[in-house]
């Protein structure tokens, strides 16, 4: 018997491929997930501007902040958590703040605005944006 004809991939060519999906994997992979919570962060900031001319609406109808809505309608969120901060609404001034859900993958992320629409925002990594709102680690205001 000749074992010309027989064809296939050698235990090493099958090694290489794998190895090769392997590297591309391991870099594709965390670019993948900072692509997703990306665009989770546009709930954030879409949330707290929409919440903004909320307040300042209830602002030049009762002439307080005090009351006005810190926090979307329940349920129409859910990568972040809405509320004003300790201490706020006074009656002209508010800071809403919207920090990411741990069980949606945010955790560590933290925006917020205030009544002079001053942004600021804290990233996983440490980032911080004191004057804007940071959308991916290594960014700055």
């Amino acid at each position: 018997m000749t074992t010309t004809g027989i064809k296939g991939f050698t235990l090493i060519e099958l090694m290489v491929t794998v190895a090769i999906i392997g590297i591309l994997a391991s870099i594709a992979l965390p670019a993948y997930t900072q692509y997703v919570q990306r665009g989770k962060i546009a709930e954030a900031t879409a949330t707290l501007s929409s919440l903004r001319v909320q307040m300042e609406q209830f602002y030049q109808d009762n002439r307080t902040y005090v009351g006005g809505p810190c926090a979307p309608a329940a349920g129409s969120t859910k990568y972040f958590a809405y509320a004003c901060a300790a201490g706020q609404p006074t009656a002209t001034t508010y800071n809403i703040v919207a920090t990411g859900a741990a069980g949606q993958g945010m955790p560590g992320y933290s925006y917020t605005i205030d009544e002079t629409n001053t942004k600021t925002s804290l990233l996983p990594d440490g980032s911080v944006g004191a004057t804007c709102w940071l959308t991916k680690s290594g960014e700055a205001c």
